[in-house]
């Protein structure tokens, strides 16, 4: 089974462990080197759609893609506590990275697949994008970009059991872990919350191997249930 997996984070890199660990092939697109042998790395900048479509314009088709791309502070952005807070910067800048990678390369898996094609495309979204289960406000630009991430996965499973019925889509919400997004917010969880990287990737590696057609289209926590958008 080949792996695309997008992003060289923390997340991205404990699923190309885990998945080399399998057996799998991995082509990891990242900006830096993750320095892991036996996969095969492409200096790729993720939020480029132009850079991403020339990656893998001679790759073969994968069977899985996973898009573990997430920005919660950059720089002087940070976490909005209050409406005041929001910049259309930081909400732009959220969307750009949080939301558009997802859609840029579903745009090329589009030009490429055909009906009968199998295909799992799977992208990490958050609890927090969820409207339905918002209940501490803030954090307006992370929040609006993985809800819209959200909608961008289900309109895109609607697209595609259409015109190709053999794929799947779904979003996967990995839990609190223990990565430089989280680092500022970790503190004081209750034992067992904070999962290590590795613990992550094999959750959600178990997510995606017991998901079905079915499924495409809704959005999973680690733990394999449903978040309701």
């Amino acid at each position: 089974m080949q792996y695309w997996i997008m992003g060289g984070g923390g997340i991205g890199q404990a699923l190309a462990k885990a998945c080399i660990a399998r057996g799998e092939h991995v082509v990891l697109f990242s900006r830096t080197d993750p320095k892991l042998s036996q996969i095969h790395w492409l200096p790729v900048d993720n939020t480029d759609e132009q850079a991403l479509a020339a990656a893998t314009q001679d790759l073969p088709l994968p069977d899985r893609v996973i898009n573990t791309l997430g920005m919660l502070q950059q720089g002087r952005q940070q976490p909005e506590k209050r409406l005041e807070q929001l910049s259309e910067a930081a909400l732009l800048n959220s969307i750009h990275i949080n939301t558009w990678p997802t859609l840029a390369m579903a745009q090329i898996l589009a030009t490429r697949l055909t009906r009968t094609q199998p295909l799992l495309f799977a992208a990490l979204s958050a609890r927090v994008g969820s409207i339905s289960d918002n209940r501490g406000g803030g954090w307006y630009s992370y929040r609006i970009s993985k809800a819209a991430l959200n909608m961008a996965l289900k309109t895109i499973s609607i697209e595609w059991q259409r015109r190709f019925p053999a794929a799947m889509v779904v979003g996967l919400h990995p839990g609190t872990v223990d990565t430089p997004l989280s680092a500022p917010f970790s503190r004081g969880l209750p034992e067992g919350q904070l999962h290590t990287p590795s613990q992550a990737a094999l959750n959600l590696l178990e997510v995606l191997d017991t998901r079905t057609l079915a499924h495409s289209g809704r959005i999973f926590a680690w733990d394999g249930k449903e978040i309701q958008p």
